[in-house]
């Protein structure tokens, strides 16, 4: 980042990069099993049982994650215009739905839990905890910037996330807004566009090597 001539804004990827998902995903998906195989009320068949006490939680977490990089890698590789895209935007909430009920089928593990309790842990990525020096850095960082999101979670996961963390953003931008998920250039210039702003006066801040290589070739 140029400090003769530093940019107006800065937009910063959330997952990885503000907010430890490994973590608070893995001890949701422990703690919801625990609570399921101990509840006197609960009817979790006894074959989905055996496979839940063996599952590495830990691992399933990735491999939940590992859906959402695949989903966001296939969206993204659509042309960039909104009129050339063929399939109804799909937000990140739908596909952690939605890929959380596969992989516990794929898991055997279908049965484990209430529709209603799959909608509930499907969320815990709208309450990630932030990374210990995130919310005192952005807050000394607001001084000096106007901070926004520029993530490809949906807008109301990134407000819950920024509700939760103490993250001082002064606007939510999403992929959610531009119709595609990054590094799709629609996002990236979407953004600057959306903030008034030239593209050179928009710095991203992001821990995915990829993510700020696709911004660079954006300017």
């Amino acid at each position: 980042m140029s400090t003769i001539n530093p940019p107006k804004a800065l937009l910063f990827d959330v997952f990885g990069t503000l907010v430890d998902w490994r973590t608070t995903v893995t001890h949701t998906l422990s703690t919801q099993a625990a609570l399921a195989l101990n509840s006197p009320s609960a009817s979790v068949p006894t074959s989905v049982r055996l496979f839940a006490s063996t599952i590495s939680w830990p691992d399933f977490a990735q491999e939940w994650r590992d859906t959402y990089k695949a989903f966001t890698a296939s969206q993204s590789s659509s042309p960039s215009s909104k009129n050339s895209q063929k399939h109804a935007f799909k937000t990140v909430d739908q596909h952690h739905h939605d890929s959380l009920v596969r992989l516990l089928a794929d898991h055997n593990l279908t049965g484990l839990w209430s529709a209603e309790q799959l909608h509930s842990i499907a969320q815990i990525w709208h309450f990630i905890d932030p990374w210990l020096d995130t919310s005192p850095a952005l807050h000394d960082l607001s001084k000096l910037f106007i901070l926004c999101t520029l993530s490809n979670g949906n807008v109301s996961l990134l407000r819950d996330l920024a509700a939760h963390a103490d993250l001082p953003f002064s606007r939510t931008l999403s992929s959610e807004h531009f119709g595609a998920y990054k590094p799709s250039p629609l996002v990236y210039n979407g953004a600057a566009e959306h903030l008034g702003l030239r593209n050179d006066q928009c710095a991203l801040v992001a821990a995915h090597l990829g993510d700020l290589k696709a911004a660079k070739d954006c300017g």
